[in-house]
């Protein structure tokens, strides 16, 4: 490898959009009498991929291969299950196991050794049951028999991993393989997401896809959320000099007492 290629190019940023969540489907009583775990009602599959999706395809995303950035994802799954922490360190990166509940699962992503960079953190709430937006008259949790017919739950997030000022070598590999873009138009149902529940019925009848259209939205979310996160910042700060101003006050009045 070239010395040059160890240098970080600076003032550069480029990113990979990435989506990561889960998809999970009500077991049959025969299922359920099959496993070791009876009580378990849902088979679900937790993944980091691609945000694209193939053409044709019957899982959400995964149109690109990703271990040419990522070398490793870790799943830390729920303490009851065996071995909770799950490493996958090739494609497809996706855990799958069955179970009732819903908790956190932490994903973590391992970049290849070129990218220098520090792993990457994020958090997905396993959705077993159906979709609600609130003041629904639908229950939260339907009966089992109910839930099978709306066919499976998908809970998905878009986002996209930056790399600031990348080595040479990697932006090398990054350049080398550019992702496949998003549809332009809704060409399948859409994900839903909690921020927009409008966006319920748009999601279903089918496995859903990401489009440009979402990405905009979620970038535009992404840019309010943290416009307000600087807001509320500033104006921490500014009750917290008032009260460093309102305590130097009370000093100097009982100094003037004393």
């Amino acid at each position: 490898m070239a010395a040059n290629e160890r240098v970080r190019v600076r003032g550069l940023t480029i990113s990979r959009p990435i989506i990561y969540g889960n998809t999970a489907i009500v077991l049959t009583p025969k299922e359920r009498e099959a496993l070791s775990s009876p009580d378990h009602t849902h088979r679900w599959t937790v993944a980091v991929r691609s945000a694209a999706s193939a053409p044709d395809s019957d899982i959400v995303g995964g149109a690109d291969d990703l271990s040419y950035f990522i070398k490793r994802v870790t799943f830390k799954l729920h303490d009851t299950y065996p071995n909770p922490t799950r490493n996958v360190d090739k494609p497809p990166f996706e855990v799958s196991e069955t179970g009732w509940g819903e908790f956190e699962i932490q994903i973590r992503i391992t970049f290849v050794a070129e990218s220098g960079e520090k792993a990457f953190f994020t958090y997905h709430h396993l959705k077993l049951h159906p979709w609600t937006v609130v003041g629904s008259t639908e229950p939260d949790i339907p009966p089992i028999e109910a839930a099978m017919k709306m066919g499976p739950v998908h809970s998905w997030q878009y986002d996209e991993i930056v790399f600031n000022d990348p080595f040479q070598s990697f932006l090398n590999i990054l350049t080398a393989h550019p992702p496949t873009p998003l549809p332009k138009h809704t060409r399948r149902p859409v994900p839903f997401h909690t921020a927009n529940p409008a966006s319920l019925e748009a999601s279903k009848g089918g496995v859903p896809e990401f489009t440009q259209q979402m990405e905009r939205e979620e970038a535009e979310r992404l840019e309010t959320a943290r416009k307000k996160v600087v807001a509320e910042t500033d104006s921490w700060r500014q009750k917290l000099i008032e009260k460093e101003k309102e305590l130097e006050k009370l000093k100097k009045q009982l100094e003037a007492t004393a």
